[in-house]
């Protein structure tokens, strides 16, 4: 039986129930947004992609089957990243590494940054601000891990790997992530991850 969010989704599907697709688009638009931001590092495009993705979604172009192995986040997160990597072929780039200034000017004015109102609390600014400096593999399987509470069987499907080597990711991803949080000067431990 499909999640809350996947009956959501076939309820739009199926009586053109817009309510459901707004309720869809106000739980993972910001989510979302950070994800593409951590593939395509421009918040413009990023929005753009969401807005793709949940244009994806209306016209049923491809449509979340109920399945037992995969939530409907996972899938939505899933469509996400393609319309990324297309976005990425079209224009012929590659993954940008994390270390251009991003949240520098949040630090200085966080109310007005798009992407730092996403951020919400400081351990979270802290966490995306490593991340800003690790591997861009390992920074988008953290970031379904602890931005979006994914588990690694769901994050396997995303990043289109087994299950052991997104264990290997993670592992990896988390060593890099506590050596980018101790060069801020940050104490891993305080993290609480």
């Amino acid at each position: 039986m499909p999640d809350i969010d996947g009956l959501l989704y076939i309820r739009f599907l199926t009586y053109n129930d817009q309510e459901a697709l707004e309720v869809l688009f106000n739980k993972f638009r910001d989510g979302l947004i950070l994800f593409l931001y951590g593939c395509v590092q421009n918040e413009d495009v990023a929005e753009e992609l969401m807005m793709d993705t949940f244009a994806i979604l209306a016209s049923g172009t491809t449509c979340y089957k109920e399945n037992d192995e995969a939530s409907f986040k996972t899938w939505l997160f899933a469509v996400a990243k393609n319309q990324a990597l297309l976005y990425l072929r079209k224009w012929k780039r590659r993954f940008i590494s994390q270390r251009k200034e991003f949240l520098n000017s949040v630090e200085a004015d966080v109310c007005f940054h798009p992407v730092a109102e996403l951020l919400k609390n400081e351990r979270d600014a802290q966490l995306y601000k490593a991340m800003k400096s690790i591997d861009s593999d390992y920074r988008q399987a953290l970031f379904l891990l602890y931005f979006e509470n994914m588990k690694p069987e769901q994050i396997s499907r995303i990043i289109k790997k087994n299950i052991k080597q997104t264990y290997n990711i993670l592992a990896r991803g988390k060593e890099s992530l506590r050596a980018a949080y101790e060069r801020m000067g940050r104490t891993w431990n305080l993290l609480g991850i």
